[in-house]
């Protein structure tokens, strides 16, 4: 049975033994990035923003630039881990030529510069937890893929795997690499669901494709839940699926959404029409199938606060404080 909703992830849960920790957050500005930092805030473990030099910078902030390969090691000293989260979004337009590689080069080209930065820093962090996402499988139908699970062959897997390769520098220097691959995040503050809330409360919402294929998902609070556990756990390395127990076909999802809006589920979206509005980035988002279990998650001790799809919804959508 799910944990009563509450406003955020559940306490208590240590760091380190209950010492002050002071963790470096890439992304702090994006859906996930502000959720952790504000939950690390609250933990009473500060949040040190990593930004751009055109972002909004705040008191205490390190500025990096990533695509000049600019980030002073000296920033890093005194920290003790990096939640590293910044990319360019996967899901904001078409996808060109030019979008493609931007979205490859965000992530490779910061996620090595980090790594191999903190990899020269002595006294510098200790434990990256990196974002990466289930797109590492490709489309797989409906078998059930782990952690050991092959990778997959098209654009998001390409990109997947050099993103999780591009920690090895700090993973060869002694740092714990932890590589959460992030599945379908359920917030109606950004990600998917906002997206697909639109055409279901104008009574347009349907099955996309033939429904089949599997959607993996993930409450917001467990995303954070997840990433303050690998933060806590010393055990825990290498990829860990970042995904609920319990994943669903594209059907049941649009059933239970439907059902928690109280609109009806009528309009299909065929497959066609969906590669027509949105091209290659219809068949990688919308129509490919992952069926993932969050085995290495849930055997460092990882209790899930929302297992069932419906719950987590109702608590999302109908709980204004969340």
């Amino acid at each position: 049975m799910d944990a009563a909703p509450g406003p955020r992830v559940s306490r208590p849960v240590a760091i380190c033994d209950n010492r002050v920790m002071k963790v470096i957050v890439t992304g702090a500005g994006g859906l996930v990035g502000s959720h952790v930092s504000r939950e690390l805030s609250s933990r009473g473990h500060p949040a040190t923003p990593l930004t751009r030099p055109s972002s909004r910078t705040s008191p205490g902030s390190i500025v990096w630039d990533p695509h000049a390969g600019r980030l002073d090691p000296a920033a890093l000293e005194g920290h003790d881990a990096v939640v590293h989260l910044a990319g360019e979004s996967i899901s904001s337009g078409r996808w060109s030529a030019e979008r493609k590689r931007r979205i490859l080069e965000s992530r490779v080209k910061g996620t090595t510069l980090l790594s191999e930065t903190l990899a020269r820093v002595p006294n510098g962090p200790k434990v990256l937890v990196s974002a990466s996402a289930i797109g590492y499988y490709g489309d797989r139908g409906a078998d059930r893929l782990d952690e050991n699970a092959a990778p997959g062959h098209d654009f998001l897997a390409e990109v997947c795997q050099r993103w999780e390769a591009a920690t090895r520098p700090a993973a060869e220097a002694g740092v714990r690499v932890v590589r959460l691959r992030f599945g379908i995040i359920l917030s109606p503050d950004g990600g998917a669901l906002p997206k697909l809330l639109t055409p279901f409360k104008l009574g347009a919402g349907g099955v996309i494709g033939n429904g089949r294929q599997y959607m993996s998902w993930i409450d917001i609070n467990d995303i954070v839940g997840l990433i303050v556990h690998a933060l806590s756990t010393p055990g825990l390395d290498g990829p860990v699926n970042a995904v609920a127990p319990s994943p669903v076909t594209n059907a049941v999802f649009t059933k239970v959404l439907g059902r928690v809006l109280s609109r009806p589920t009528f309009f299909p979206l065929p497959a066609f029409a969906a590669r027509l509005l949105l091209g290659e980035m219809a068949d990688a988002l919308l129509l490919s199938s992952q069926n993932v279990s969050p085995v290495r998650a849930t055997a460092s001790g990882y209790a899930f606060r929302f297992n069932d799809l419906e719950s987590s919804l109702r608590h999302q959508l109908e709980n204004p404080a969340r």
